[in-house]
């Protein structure tokens, strides 16, 4: 891969803009002599944090309204990292915010960037454990319900129709592979 040469940009503009996103055409030209526009999202100034937060044998999961569904959608803890936060940090942040809990113990079970094609937000999913009790006031609407779900039960909640972010499945399967490992070399 180390051969590839990457394509020269020859302009970038704004072409649509609301409160909360930006996109933009950008004229790219290829090392072959191809020409083409692409659209994409602004890429992010900030990154997320995906919480995979495990109490004792139960997974912590938010049901929280989703107005691209429509519906009140299962999942973990996530927001954006605030400016200068490591991803502990915001992770520690968020969880306080959503469910009033933070945790002593991280573990970055890997970083992932959805629709590459169209934009660049990295997304930093963190398995977090050990926790105390403690609120911050988050930016919710409305309280988010604590779900328990049985760590044991994966498979289920995989299954789960309310549980079908991809966000949410690639973290899932993180955990899954990393509590393999883990039971792995425990052995």
């Amino acid at each position: 891969m180390s051969d590839l040469i990457k394509p020269q940009i020859l302009n970038i503009k704004t072409i649509a803009k609301s409160t909360i996103f930006e996109i933009q055409s950008v004229d790219l030209k290829f090392a072959n002599g191809e020409r083409r526009t692409y659209e994409r999202f602004r890429p992010g100034k900030y990154a997320a944090v995906m919480v995979v937060a495990i109490d004792g044998d139960d997974l912590l999961l938010v049901r929280e309204y989703a107005v691209g569904t429509e519906n009140y959608e299962l999942g973990f803890v996530k927001g954006r990292m605030d400016a200068g936060e490591t991803p502990e940090q915001s992770a520690n942040r968020e969880l306080q915010e959503e469910i009033g809990l933070g945790a002593r113990k991280w573990v970055h079970l890997r970083t992932i960037n959805t629709s590459v094609s169209f934009m660049n937000h990295p997304m930093h999913i963190l398995l977090a454990t050990d926790f105390y009790p403690s609120k911050l006031e988050g930016d919710e609407p409305e309280p988010l319900q604590l779900v328990r779900f049985p760590v044991v039960k994966i498979d289920e909640l995989l299954a789960d129709p309310t549980f079908n972010e991809a966000k949410n499945l690639t973290a899932l399967y993180c955990l899954r592979d990393y509590l393999q490992r883990k039971a792995c070399v425990n052995k």
